[in-house]
């Protein structure tokens, strides 16, 4: 199975640390949402496989943040994770548009297990296709397209192109360029792959912002890159 792309919505830090280096130590890729608007703001804001998410959070509860999710489309899938117990606690949650419920304490086995079937299952068009503006990627087939003119990427090109549009709006980090699509652990400037990041965004450049109008992807010298349809 590929690497799966999950959002931890849990405040408790043991809890939340213990979910992360589970996933992690699986190959995937998971990050940790503390709060309930901190979680509501990444999963509207980023892609995700699956969202793993406590209904007790501060600042906005779960079932909350459920509630709108699916009020807005987003048809990623929710494993709630709670102490709650009670049937009409677990009734509502499922009918508020979770799609797995486990009551805590869980071993972390059952709910990867559980993961696997609803990505297995298959996964969401939002989870599959990703879109800035009129560019448009296509996780399955591979396949990159920007005012409905076909555009020929390479391999690594477009695992960068993915990176940037994975993180929509926000700004992508060499750092991060250098560990998710090299596997480097650790990046300094100035050095061979700080140069072969500058090449790499030149290409895909020239590829996604060159022939068209309006460009997508900026750099923010010192700091990164931002895809989006509105200059940082």
């Amino acid at each position: 199975m590929r690497t799966v792309q999950v959002l931890i919505i849990e405040d408790e830090r043991k809890v939340a640390d213990a979910l992360q280096r589970g996933f992690r130590g699986e190959g995937h890729d998971a990050v940790v949402s503390a709060t309930g608007e901190d979680g509501f703001f990444r999963a509207t804001t980023e892609t995700f496989d699956v969202v793993v998410l406590d209904l007790n959070l501060p600042g906005r509860d779960g079932l909350q943040i459920l509630e709108t999710l699916r009020a807005r489309g987003n048809a990623v899938p929710v494993v709630v994770v709670t102490a709650r117990d009670a049937v009409d606690d677990r009734v509502r949650g499922l009918d508020l548009g979770a799609d797995d419920y486990l009551v805590k304490p869980f071993s972390f086995a059952e709910l990867s297990a559980r993961v696997r079937a609803l990505v297995r299952r298959g996964r969401s068009d939002r989870a599959l296709r990703r879109s800035v503006g009129d560019l448009e990627l296509d996780l399955v087939t591979r396949r990159v397209i920007r005012a409905r003119q076909p555009l020929a990427l390479t391999a690594r090109e477009f695992d960068l192109l993915e990176v940037l549009m994975r993180h929509a709006g926000h700004v992508v980090t060499r750092a991060m360029l250098a560990r998710d699509i090299w596997g480097e652990a650790s990046f300094q400037r100035a050095t061979p792959i700080d140069n072969v990041i500058d090449v790499q965004i030149a290409r895909l450049r020239k590829k996604i912002d060159d022939p068209f109008p309006v460009r997508l992807l900026h750099t923010l010298r010192g700091v990164g890159f931002v895809l989006g349809e509105t200059p940082p």
